[in-house]
């Protein structure tokens, strides 16, 4: 039990940081686009609103999603687990937990080789910024990353809460 609490102390500062991660590029994408409209009535453009805009799209959902996860934000399909008595509920979750946690993982290797691969190559995005491909790569590989640990984590609480559960009921 001790080497779980600074795990999930860690998960959870990680989460609040992707969290502020998340806010603070939605405070961006506001100041971008009124920039992008004040300018355009001057007839001129910052010539990279969609660009960045997408980056942030991105790189907002993947930081921003483990902390929603964390804070039992999102959407899950309650028609089959409000059917499940409580007590029994647990096998679901660690299942669900620990198979997305796998593909989350499993996806975030190829995205490194896809990040390294930028990054390696110098590749740069095709507009007049040429923004270097790996940085926004880089953000969501990080944000896929963070889910992982965050599913890892709580499928040990799972299994941690299950063996307290059994312990106290027989």
């Amino acid at each position: 039990m001790r080497f779980f609490e600074p795990l999930e102390k860690a998960s959870i500062l990680l989460n609040r940081v992707g969290a502020l991660i998340a806010v603070a590029l939605i405070i961006y994408m506001f100041g971008h686009i009124i920039l992008e409209i004040v300018m355009r009535l001057f007839g001129r453009s910052t010539f990279i609103l969609d660009e960045y805009i997408g980056y942030a799209v991105a790189t907002m959902a993947f930081m921003g999603l483990p902390y929603v996860l964390e804070k039992g934000g999102l959407i899950r399909v309650s028609l089959l687990m409000e059917r499940i008595p409580e007590p029994r509920r647990w096998p679901l979750e660690l299942f669900s937990s620990l198979v997305t946690a796998g593909c989350f993982l499993w996806l975030s290797t190829f995205w490194l080789q896809n990040v390294q691969r930028s990054y390696q190559r110098g590749v740069v995005s095709e507009t007049l910024a040429e923004t270097p491909i790996w940085l926004p790569e880089g953000a969501i590989l990080i944000g896929m990353w963070l889910i992982s640990f965050t599913l890892v984590v709580r499928s040990l609480k799972i299994i941690l809460l299950r063996s307290r559960y059994s312990s106290h009921t027989a």
